[in-house]
């Protein structure tokens, strides 16, 4: 009995340590010790508990620091989390536009849109839901032949699933993409710490990742060239970093 009182008091406590953390990296914001606040920041994400207010800080912080790239990448980064928030897309065109960077240099993937409006809409429920409102209906029609509206609210109701489960799945074939973070990150002809550069990656670009191989990335910039790229020099969007050292 008593190790389950304690399982249920940590648990209970677990939810005020990404709280106190958040409180700590903000005050290093105030206090300027940004290097620290964006340790912090990353820890917090890190652990799970990533939230759009969480990047926003961030991305605030990485702007005060002059880092453009990591700035808007984790304004992109809030938007994955909170698709419909206004403010995010404001702040992301501000960003995109003080970084000189065409709409198409932060967009080179449009079938991620589709995943965002899936979110931003529950889509993916509502397709189970009217899914599972067709098959009741039509089992109903068959229950009750003598009422013809069965029938067609359960064709109605496939309809309106198709459609909405039509988003998701779309967006499941879109490519992952990444932030380049660095300015003149190297392009380089292999995934080893020898490999020779053959070009240099935008700063604050969208780039889709083609493969990954350890601590490398293999991407394609904007007019199409491809190589490879330290995975510290380009933060991918579909998940959470890691805690930076």
């Amino acid at each position: 009995m008593s190790a389950a009182i304690a399982a249920a008091l940590l648990w209970l406590a677990a939810p005020a340590a990404p709280t106190e953390r958040f409180r700590e990296a903000n005050e290093a914001v105030r206090s300027g010790d940004l290097p620290r606040a964006i340790a912090g920041y990353a820890e917090i994400a890190a652990s799970g508990a990533e939230s759009a207010s969480l990047y926003w800080n961030w991305s605030q912080a990485a702007a005060a620091r002059g880092s453009l790239g990591e700035s808007l990448w984790a304004l992109l980064r809030a938007r994955e989390i909170e698709p419909g928030d206004k403010a995010l897309r404001r702040e992301i065109e501000r960003v995109r536009e003080g970084g000189n960077l065409d709409p198409a240099e932060i967009a080179p993937e449009p079938l991620a849109a589709l995943g965002r409006a899936s979110r931003r809409f529950h889509l993916g429920g509502l397709a189970l839901v009217t899914g599972a409102l067709s098959v009741l209906l039509h089992a109903a029609a068959r229950r009750w032949p003598g009422r013809r509206l069965l029938p067609r609210l359960s064709g109605l109701a496939l309809a309106l699933a198709l459609l909405a489960g039509a988003f998701p799945l779309a967006a499941s074939f879109a490519r992952p993409t990444g932030v380049v973070v660095r300015r003149g990150a190297p392009l380089l002809d292999a995934a080893s710490a020898t490999a020779e550069a053959v070009g240099a990656l935008r700063e604050g670009e969208v780039v889709p990742i083609l493969q990954e191989s350890g601590d490398y990335l293999r991407v394609e910039d904007s007019s199409g060239a491809r190589g490879w790229a330290r995975a510290e020099d380009v933060l991918r969007l579909d998940r959470a970093p890691g805690p930076v050292s």
